[in-house]
């Protein structure tokens, strides 16, 4: 069952307001081009934020030496979900930046973190993991495939749409508010992680 918590609420009508004021609505239709960025090769270890990320260290072990996900650690530790991104995987995690949790409406985060609402973070973060090992050419195809869209189910029960909207790729929450990848294909021993610029939340 959904369930939206008056933080969260809040935090999705205000991120949705903050996305869809600044950015037109558009539509992607089938055979959109990948921004060459997205599919650029990538080294041996890749930098995301101010730290490098090693592919054969698993996401939680990454994430702990990003500089730009000291937030998202936080939470990752306060929601106890440390040992599902250290799992075999693979998984694929949409990762918000420092600067995507400070958007957020004041105190939402504090709020988040407080032990009661323990489930309320879990089930935001969990929006932000998919089950498998899905590189920026695999989501591409599957929404070239689908009408220029990709529907996916997060490990929360939710979903994200992804699309690749005027250049950049796209990830859309069920409030309608759209994180853009800034680093794609984050090469991780337990899977991937796309680097976004946005909070994703439930509904």
């Amino acid at each position: 069952m959904k369930f939206r918590t008056p933080v969260l609420g809040a935090a999705a009508a205000a991120l949705t307001g903050a996305c869809t004021s600044t950015e037109a609505a558009t539509e992607t239709s089938g055979t959109a081009e990948a921004p060459p960025a997205i599919l650029e090769p990538k080294e041996a270890s890749v930098t995301a934020g101010s730290a490098s990320m090693y592919p054969s260290k698993n996401i939680a072990e990454n994430a702990v030496n990003s500089a730009d996900h000291t937030t998202l650690v936080a939470a990752v530790v306060a929601a106890g979900l440390t040992e599902t991104l250290s799992s075999p995987g693979p998984i694929t995690v949409f990762a918000p930046v420092n600067d995507a949790f400070a958007a957020l409406p004041a105190g939402t985060v504090d709020t988040l973190l407080l032990p009661e609402n323990r489930d309320t973070l879990k089930k935001v973060l969990t929006a932000h993991v998919v089950a498998g090992d899905l590189k920026a050419a695999d989501l591409i195809a599957l929404a070239a495939a689908n009408g220029g869209t990709a529907t996916l189910t997060t490990v929360s029960g939710d979903t994200l749409t992804f699309a690749v909207d005027g250049g950049a790729a796209i990830v859309t929450d069920e409030n309608g508010g759209r994180a853009i990848v800034t680093a794609a294909d984050v090469d991780q021993s337990n899977g991937i992680i796309h680097v976004v610029d946005k909070v994703l939340l439930p509904n």
